[in-house]
């Protein structure tokens, strides 16, 4: 299956466990990739044969910066259907989301949730 990748797309959301976070907001980083046939596109170069990644970059923003999710785990899980559900060519796909600075007392990188999800 071909592939189409989203990586280090940034996004300012208001999603966590803590109140200050929901209040305060912070900046989350999401890598998509998509499981799609991309043939017909690279034969035509006709974008109606794809998905249009600008699109999928605005859904997810009003995802991320609409909506208040307490686990970055419902978030990833909110963005893979929504994207299921809104581009059919999508086959299956994988979802990163980082939370770069979780509010803890140790420095680490962030965490991330991974999640992969298909229409079988």
């Amino acid at each position: 299956m071909d592939k189409m990748v989203l990586k280090g797309m940034e996004y300012y959301g208001y999603h966590g466990v803590y109140e200050e976070e929901r209040k305060l907001g912070q900046r989350f980083y999401i890598d998509l990739e998509l499981e799609l046939d991309l043939r017909e596109a690279g034969q035509t170069d006709d974008l109606s044969k794809t998905v249009n990644y600008a699109e999928i970059h605005n859904l997810l923003r009003e995802i991320i910066e609409g909506k208040s999710f307490k686990l970055i785990e419902a978030l990833a899980e909110h963005i893979a259907s929504s994207v299921l559900d809104t581009y059919t060519m999508v086959d299956a796909l994988t979802v990163h989301v980082t939370k770069p600075h979780p509010p803890f007392d140790i420095h680490f990188e962030g965490v991330t949730v991974k999640l992969h999800r298909s229409r079988k």
